[in-house]
């Protein structure tokens, strides 16, 4: 309990203003431990003050600053406005407590800095997102993961593996949690925040084949700043060669829906119990001189994709 609790900010403001003119006689009066312990009081109140403008039932600098990133999703916030809110020194550990052990899903500034220039991401609150800095934070949605401080531990065992790369963890940490969301925190924490990281998860969709998608390459349902493996296995070599903005532009002409007549699967479908996924299929085959083109290709769920490669069924 502060020595202040329960008063409201208007109470505090005016004694804050008390302590400051009253601080103006020891300004004069000389003598700098005087002074420094003047000031004191003020530093603690001022505190007081900026957690008080959280409604007194969120009693801890958590709640405070959970409540107020919640207030405002979507939005870059200073890591000073968290600081007034939480009324103590080590607010920047709270915050990452509501991500590691809460599953919250908070983002630094810097890691959707470094996803924005390998992933299509959108604008924050007019933010330029190329100046996104550490102390700065989003909160990607309202939804909590409860599976999240899970995923954390298993990340957290990954990164400490010797003799493997990158890429390698990012992998092996995607294949272990097939068909759940997993953030760019988790990730940018699995390469030991080397800035590398989201060049290295595209690498593993567009030159390895790994069907890992977001928001903009394939499951548009998905939040901002989340990635997915939908299922362990890769595409055909010569799939992996196709671009994410083709891949875009076909799963956008066709609805996100197999083009199988009899089968029409779409992807708000998706679901971990359901073994497909969507796969561009071409029309007329890679080994025939077929091009990775917008108007050569076609979207297929991957049991439809099979069934035509095996001439079980006809397009």
């Amino acid at each position: 309990m502060t020595k202040h609790s329960g008063w409201s900010p208007e109470e505090l403001r005016k004694e804050l203003v008390d302590l400051l003119l009253d601080f103006e006689r020891k300004l004069a009066s000389g003598g700098l431990r005087n002074q420094v312990k003047g000031l004191v009081p003020a530093h603690y109140l001022l505190w007081e003050l900026g957690s008080s403008l959280i409604s007194t039932d969120k009693s801890s600098a958590r709640d405070r600053i959970l409540h107020y990133l919640l207030e405002y999703p979507d939005t870059v916030i200073e890591g000073e406005e968290l600081m007034v809110v939480a009324g103590i020194s080590e607010w920047a550990r709270r915050v990452r407590e509501l991500r590691v052990q809460f599953g919250w899903p908070i983002m630094s500034g810097v890691t959707y800095q470094e996803m924005a220039k390998e992933e299509y991401v959108k604008d924050l609150s007019g933010q330029d997102i190329a100046n996104l800095r550490p102390d700065q934070y989003i909160m990607l949605s309202t939804g909590q993961d409860l599976e999240g401080a899970h995923r954390w531990n298993e990340a957290n065992a990954i990164r400490n593996m010797k003799d493997i790369g990158v890429r390698a963890r990012l992998l092996k940490y995607l294949r272990m949690n097939v068909g759940k969301l997993v953030t760019g925190e988790e990730l940018r924490y699995l390469a030991k925040n080397r800035s590398e990281w989201a060049r290295r998860v595209r690498e593993l969709r567009t030159e390895f084949g790994w069907p890992v998608v977001t928001k903009q390459t394939g499951m548009p349902e998905l939040p901002v700043g989340t990635y997915l493996l939908e299922m362990d296995r890769q595409s055909h070599e010569h799939d992996r060669r196709i671009s994410d903005q083709t891949r875009r532009e076909v799963l956008r002409r066709d609805g996100y829906k197999c083009q199988v007549s009899e089968c029409g699967w779409h992807i708000s479908e998706y679901n971990r119990a359901d073994p497909r996924i969507l796969e561009l299929h071409h029309k007329v085959h890679h080994a025939e001189g077929g091009s990775n083109t917008v108007e050569n290709l076609i979207t297929l769920c991957n049991l439809c994709h099979d069934r035509v490669h095996a001439n079980s069924i006809q397009l």
